[in-house]
């Protein structure tokens, strides 16, 4: 292997644990922490999911497909409970469970090789990469982070001010560094 594939993923494993770290789940708890728990499980219909089935899937999305995968576990995963489920955790139980989920996979991310990286795999029926497997779980978050951070401001009517950093103009101030947004 050349050192321009060991730092590239380097790189992108970096970029990965800061999405989860740095900006999804500071983003998530500010969020969703002073919801009741009543609006964490609240749906808007039989076919929508409540905010709390969508931390528990993020959990078992990220626990399936990189802690339990690239450490070689039995996958235990329950998902049709994820989705079932219609109570009895608060926002910070669901959170906490979530930062440890979260935890575990900045370890696995920052152990990986670019051997892992490259070898087949099956997760969950399907056969990927570890590369694939990792980009999956960031663009999955990110799209479920997205349906939480809605059903909030919808709640709630109103910003959520996740980007302050930006001017009138809507460009970052000073020159922000996007690895290190918070």
């Amino acid at each position: 292997m050349a050192a321009n594939d060991h730092q590239l993923a380097r790189l992108f494993l970096q970029s990965s644990r800061t999405q989860f770290l740095a900006q999804y789940l500071p983003r998530l708890r500010e969020c969703v922490a002073p919801l009741s728990t009543e609006q964490v499980w609240w749906r808007p219909n039989d076919a929508s999911n409540s905010i709390g089935n969508l931390l528990l899937h993020l959990d078992g999305n990220v626990r399936q497909w990189l802690v339990t995968s690239f450490n070689k576990n039995d996958d235990k995963r329950n998902r049709p409970a994820e989705f079932a489920a219609q109570g009895g955790l608060s926002a910070a139980d669901l959170l906490d469970r979530l930062g440890a989920t979260l935890e575990e996979a900045a370890k696995v991310l920052d152990r990986l090789t670019v051997e892992e990286l490259l070898a087949p795999c099956e997760i969950q029926g399907y056969r990927t990469r570890g590369l694939d497997a990792v980009y999956h779980v960031v663009e999955h978050f990110g799209m479920h982070y997205g349906q939480i951070l809605y059903i909030t401001k919808s709640m709630l009517a109103k910003d959520l001010g996740f980007y302050k950093e930006l001017n009138k103009t809507g460009r970052a101030l000073g020159g922000t560094n996007l690895p290190a947004r918070p």
